[in-house]
């Protein structure tokens, strides 16, 4: 029986402990709860621009659809890993290359 991972082009998940540990490093965190496609993905390409080669963006939010089309968006200009709380609530890691 095929999964979710099957059909989807989600980026590498991340561990709870892990997720924390970058969240406190980041250097650009924007929250993007309540918001939907395509502004997460516009702020992600504006925040990028701001930030330095390693320097980390996080972006948190509810939108289920951002942890696929946000990294999709910043395209070559980031690495991308996904945290999912198991409560509704994604943060998406954004390290500019």
């Amino acid at each position: 029986m095929p999964s979710i991972d099957d059909v989807t082009n989600a980026p590498d998940e991340l561990s709870d402990d892990r997720a924390d540990e970058l969240l406190e490093e980041a250097d650009l965190v924007q929250d993007m709860m309540g918001e939907v496609c395509p502004y997460p993905q516009v702020e992600a390409k504006k925040g990028l621009q701001g930030l330095e080669s390693g320097d980390l963006l996080v972006q948190e939010t509810d939108h289920v659809p951002c942890t696929e089309n946000v990294p999709r968006a910043v395209g070559d200009d980031a690495d991308a890993q996904v945290w999912r709380s198991g409560d509704a609530v994604y943060r998406i890691y954004l390290r500019k290359r």
